[in-house]
């Protein structure tokens, strides 16, 4: 059960609907989630009120077409299939919403089976 983190500046209710598809897909096919496991916080951002900072590390220009991805999962992926996750999103992502890959950053954060509660207050993995 990932979950799924997407902020992105001044984007439309459609460009967030292929954001979370295309990392939804990537994930379906990179790490096989099931089709059925999404979970996802899809966030726009004005500019005004509220905002998203970035500056050109590791010697990267992005533009305000930036979008952040942060995911959460448990543990265990090997780092070549990681890799093949990060290069997949940047690929999807460009395909459903024309962003350039170089504006696409993804954190991954992961954690244990007990570090989960799906619902009723249990940890549904124990």
């Amino acid at each position: 059960m990932p979950l799924i983190r997407i902020d992105a500046l001044r984007a439309g209710p459609d460009r967030l609907t292929n954001l979370g598809r295309a990392v939804h897909d990537a994930l379906v096919e990179t790490i096989g989630i099931p089709p059925d496991d999404l979970f996802q916080v899809l966030t726009s951002h004005d500019g005004t009120t509220s905002t998203m900072r970035y500056g050109g590390f590791p010697g990267i220009e992005r533009d305000d077409d930036v979008v952040f991805i942060a995911i959460t999962l448990r543990a265990g992926r090997p780092d070549q299939v990681k890799q093949a996750m990060y290069r997949r999103i940047a690929e999807l992502v460009h395909d459903y919403t024309g962003t350039d890959p170089r504006n696409v950053l993804i954190t991954l954060t992961e954690n244990a089976s007990p570090d989960w509660s799906f619902a009723n207050g249990e940890a549904q993995y124990l």
